[in-house]
């Protein structure tokens, strides 16, 4: 952020005064000039008079031009003005008639002007030069009329000094209220800065409605919740009805916007003009870290009994062995099965929860999609021939992705498991579809011709222990994403074609 300088400042404060020094200089000397004969001026010496003014006025005319300042500087300048100044404006008092003619007040606005250019104690060697000029004019008047009022030129001479020192003081006075309004405006600046900054970048949208509803302000982050119509002067409820709230009182509840559920929290009036500020937040965000909170909770414990879960699902499938040597009855056989059954779900369960302890232990790696999937099918199916012509493969030869080999193997175990479950089971029913993203990214489409997911379950899909399936633990989609996050990469549920279309994508190199 740019910030004034203030002596930048001052300096252009003090070359703006000289332009207005300068204009009344210039004007004082065309009006001698022109009509000083008229005003009864200059009837002791008349062509002395005119020569002074005409001299007077050659001489601000060449020293107001802007190179005379930037030859000269700005206090060398000054004190030339100056000079001249007094010694024009003595020569006008001697062709006047001395004091009494009213020049030396136009002393006084030169020292007040010069007071408020100068810098340091010029200001006094200027209303000692204007004392000793004055008192040097009643001295020769003296010496030529024998007449001079005495006292009345040195109570002028006093007023000299007396404006030159209080037109310094307000200078100095408006110099430093001018720094620190300058201190206090970059401050302001910083701190508005600052405040714009957190209030962008802030998780929760903010909107200031004026006393009619209409909306007033708002930062980037309300527009993500409520949509690109947010504009000044939009009436909020019109577009975001709110069922029993008024958004001017200082209360909460939930609207459903789209596909969002937003909380609303009226702050009330917060100003004069009947302002009133409101947060939004939305609830999926809020639902979503306390999910991920309870989640690594539960990590942790499901961690540390895993293993102790391996030791009697080893002693029953080892049970169930020995069952099937025995000579049993269609009981035996019936009780063998569900050991084995639940045997196997259990182990998967394990597996399951083994792999969300190694989502950050990713081994990230450029694989050639085609070829990877490929030997993955062969692994898919390689008890059934025929199972294999149930999966199509589109994928560009070329196509690649960033992945770790082990977490790719486990997503498309878990994604082509499901696409397999609710397929018809035709030749071709599953479609693997791969393409390039405009973003560079790689994406790896799984489609099935099966009844698709409907709309109610797509919300609560990648929550873990959610499942539709009367033998499914529920794990397999929140695995599938969690490691795809571990990639950098999504899973992302497409609408259905008809039946049900899953996206993966991530980057294509490392």
């Amino acid at each position: 952020m740019l910030t004034a300088n203030p002596d930048t400042s001052f300096d252009a404060a003090r070359w703006a005064a000289m332009r207005y020094f300068n204009l009344f200089r210039l004007v004082i000397a065309a009006v001698f000039l022109t009509v000083g004969r008229a005003l009864d001026l200059g009837q002791q010496a008349p062509t002395l008079f005119i020569a002074t003014a005409g001299a007077y006025l050659l001489a601000v005319l060449l020293l107001g031009f802007p190179d005379a300042g930037r030859r000269l500087g700005m206090s060398r300048l000054l004190t030339i003005q100056v000079l001249i100044d007094v010694a024009a404006l003595t020569m006008f008092m001697w062709a006047s008639g001395g004091y009494r003619s009213g020049i030396p007040l136009l002393m006084l606005v030169v020292l007040a002007g010069a007071g408020l250019v100068a810098e340091g104690r010029m200001v006094l060697f200027y209303a000692a030069l204007a004392t000793v000029a004055v008192l040097a004019e009643s001295g020769l008047r003296l010496f030529r009329d024998g007449s001079a009022d005495f006292f009345s030129v040195g109570l002028l001479c006093i007023g000299f000094f007396t404006v030159a020192l209080v037109a310094r003081l307000l200078a100095l006075r408006a110099q430093a209220n001018e720094r620190l309004a300058l201190e206090r405006g970059e401050d302001l600046q910083r701190q508005q800065a600052l405040n714009e900054q957190i209030i962008r970048d802030m998780p929760d949208g903010v909107v200031v409605l004026a006393a009619d509803g209409r909306v007033r302000m708002f930062n980037p982050r309300a527009t993500d919740l409520l949509g690109d119509w947010l504009a000044p002067g939009e009436l909020l409820s019109a577009h975001v009805p709110a069922q029993g709230f008024d958004f001017v009182d200082p209360r909460q509840c939930r609207v459903e916007h789209g596909s969002k559920t937003l909380q609303c929290k009226s702050m009330g009036v917060v100003n004069d003009a009947g302002d009133v500020l409101i947060y939004l937040e939305d609830l999926d965000r809020v639902q979503s870290q306390a999910q991920q909170i309870k989640l690594a909770a539960l990590g942790r414990l499901t961690a540390s009994i895993a293993h102790e879960i391996r030791n009697p699902l080893s002693a029953v499938t080892h049970a169930a062995e020995l069952l099937r040597d025995e000579k049993r009855s269609e009981m035996q056989v019936r009780l063998i099965r569900i050991i084995n059954d639940n045997s196997l779900r259990i182990e998967q369960l394990v597996r399951d929860v083994l792999a969300l302890g190694r989502r950050d232990q990713a081994l990230t790696e450029k694989l050639q999609l085609d070829a990877f999937v490929r030997d993955f099918l062969d692994e898919f199916t390689v008890h059934d021939l025929v199972e294999r012509a149930v999966f199509r493969i589109e994928l560009p030869a070329d196509l690649t992705i960033a992945f770790d080999r082990a977490h790719l193997h486990q997503i498309l175990w878990n994604l082509l498991g499901n696409a397999r479950r609710y397929c018809s089971g035709l030749p071709g029913s599953i479609r693997l579809v791969g393409s390039a993203l405009a973003d560079g990214r790689t994406a790896l489409s799984i489609i099935d011709d099966g009844p698709g997911i409907p709309a109610e379950a797509r919300n609560h899909a990648f929550e873990p222990f959610y499942t539709t399936h009367s033998k499914g633990t529920g794990l397999g989609l929140y695995i599938a994403r969690e490691l795809a996050d571990a990639n950098r990469a999504s899973i992302d549920i497409l609408e259905n074609q008809p039946g049900a279309q899953l996206r993966l994508s991530g980057r294509s190199t490392p």
